[in-house]
């Protein structure tokens, strides 16, 4: 457990441009959090708890010195579905527990295995996330009172059919304008946070124009004080699916935002497992002080990279401004439209989605762009970690397709340069070698089958195994179907080079192994001359 405390060497290389670059980070993640917060379902204080709570714990106990936590859009996509079964506290337990689990990941071990994650599962992932965070702002786009359907798609063509009998034109130039100052803001200047002054002038109008939109409302001025009031012990058991989609999506995102730092950095690697700690413990406090699951955040976190940070300081920093916001401003904050709000999230989604990416993927070959594409139209239609699921699931297939066609069954000339062409015709007639090359597994195992069946007809079979990459129990299963057809034709089938990792496997097989191919074409002579094939 020590291994995933902080040490002294994490703040080694905090900079004054760790402070600048977290106050700009806050300055990005404070309409973020109170959007996420209020899509939620929980309100723009929780997201803004959220925020500064994780974000801290995170920033002191995470495996990267560059990630900032806080809530995110693929999380709200997972709460929206939780906060209408199970209410506000069914979302802090599913939060407690996920952190949990996170913690319980970090111990196994488990981050390690987030680089299996193929690259068109990811953009896919995103892409579904985008589309589904946009389609949740409809309702608040259009100044609309949120349907009460279940689906994101449901519930955005309920609230269009509500809108067009009655139309709510200021909701509507207020989320289309902050979006397309956003938009158009980082093409212009990329480097510079459009999103705070655009909320902040957006506001203003709203409340210089009296326009009759709808507000945050009401928020706190402090921080809540931690309590267990929400934790009901009879939940815990039908909240537990609920908190591993949580979990999963958090170790998910929180580790490929980890990879994202690293890449744009020069000397920064991070700890996996120490991640998941941080981030398991960052959920399991944040709940205690009313805030949502939380996970890193690519975007704030691509922005701290850019802003120069070099440390944990950032993102600490930025926590620190979020809690500074909340003891000061939350009487300004109060009164910032909703359908502004919508607006830095309909931008946020589309900025998610990286064009050339996605293009690169598409172009790569069918079968990425199958898994793009399932696992995309899956988040959209499904949930995330089913979609995330039915992606590995298809990438494994094609995987394995693309492993199958690569092991080859091969004759092999026996000694060539060795004997008289008279002695290798003889041989020829009485003895073959084959040479597995590849895997053998179920995905080429009957095509193998098939292949060593047909042989013509021989005395005496020699399967040369140096270069067999790998064999699972299916392949073992169809390599012995096809000793016994060939031992039924009077055929003889021996075995030379097996590794020592697969020794145990093929041992099964009962047939006699020889360590040198010269070996077994001595003893396959040998059998002959006994039989009188061979003189």
């Amino acid at each position: 457990m020590t291994s995933f405390l902080p040490v002294k060497a994490d703040w080694s290389g905090a900079t004054r441009r760790d402070l600048l670059a977290g106050v700009t980070v806050a300055i990005v993640a404070l309409p973020l959090a109170l959007g996420f917060g209020v899509a939620s379902g929980l309100g723009a204080a929780s997201g803004l708890v959220t925020a500064v709570v994780a974000g801290a714990l995170a920033a002191v106990f995470g495996g990267s010195s560059l990630q900032v936590s806080g809530p995110t859009g693929a999380m709200t996509v997972v709460l929206v579905p939780i906060v209408a079964r199970h209410g506000v506290d069914g979302v802090l337990t599913v939060g407690l527990l996920a952190g949990v689990l996170l913690l319980l990941f970090a111990v196994a071990r488990a981050g390690r295995y987030m680089k299996y994650v193929p690259a068109p599962v990811v953009e896919g992932f995103t892409i579904g996330i985008a589309a589904v965070i946009a389609l949740q702002q409809v309702p608040a786009a259009l100044g609309v009172p949120t349907p009460a359907e279940d689906h994101v798609v449901l519930a955005a063509a309920a609230a269009i059919a509500d809108f067009a009998g009655a139309p709510r034109w200021p909701a509507v130039a207020l989320a289309v304008g902050v979006a397309l100052v956003m938009l158009l803001g980082a093409r212009w200047r990329p480097g510079v946070p459009f999103s705070l002054p655009a909320v902040v002038v957006a506001t203003a109008v709203a409340q210089w124009a009296a326009l009759p939109v709808a507000r945050i409302g009401e928020l706190p001025a402090s921080l809540p004080a931690p309590s267990f009031a929400f934790l009901d012990a009879s939940t815990l058991w039908s909240l537990l699916p609920s908190a591993v989609a949580v979990a999963a999506l958090a170790a998910l995102e929180s580790l490929l935002s980890a990879a994202v730092a690293d890449g744009m950095s020069v000397n920064q690697r991070h700890d996996p497992d120490r991640e998941l700690f941080g981030q398991g413990l960052a959920n399991l406090v944040a709940p205690l002080f009313g805030g949502v699951p939380a996970t890193a955040a690519i975007a704030r976190t691509a922005v701290n990279v850019r802003s120069g940070a070099t440390s944990r300081l950032a993102a600490l920093t930025h926590a620190a401004v979020l809690l500074l916001i909340v003891l000061v401003a939350a009487p300004w904050v109060a009164g910032v439209p909703l359908a502004v709000l919508a607006g830095v999230l309909l931008a946020t989604a589309v900025r998610m989605v990286e064009v050339g990416s996605v293009r690169a993927l598409a172009r790569a070959g069918r079968p990425d762009a199958a898994v793009l594409a399932l696992t995309a139209v899956a988040t959209l239609a499904l949930d995330l970690v089913t979609a995330v699921i039915a992606g590995l699931l298809l990438a494994g297939v094609f995987a394995l397709r693309a492993v199958s066609r690569a092991a080859r069954l091969e004759e092999v000339p026996l000694e060539p340069g060795d004997h008289r062409d008279e002695e290798r015709a003889l041989l020829a007639q009485h003895i073959v070698a084959y040479r597995l090359d590849g895997p053998l597994l179920f995905a080429a195992a009957h095509r193998f089958l098939l292949e060593l069946t047909e042989i013509t007809p021989v005395e005496v079979v020699i399967l040369r195994m140096s270069r067999l990459s790998a064999v699972d129990a299916t392949g073992v299963v169809v390599l012995r179907d096809a000793v016994r057809r060939l031992e039924h034709r009077g055929v003889t089938v021996l075995v030379s080079g097996v590794r020592d990792e697969h020794r145990r496997a093929l041992g099964t097989l009962g047939l006699p192994a020889f360590e040198h191919t010269p070996d077994a074409i001595e003893h396959a002579r040998e059998h002959l001359r006994e039989r009188g094939v061979l003189p």
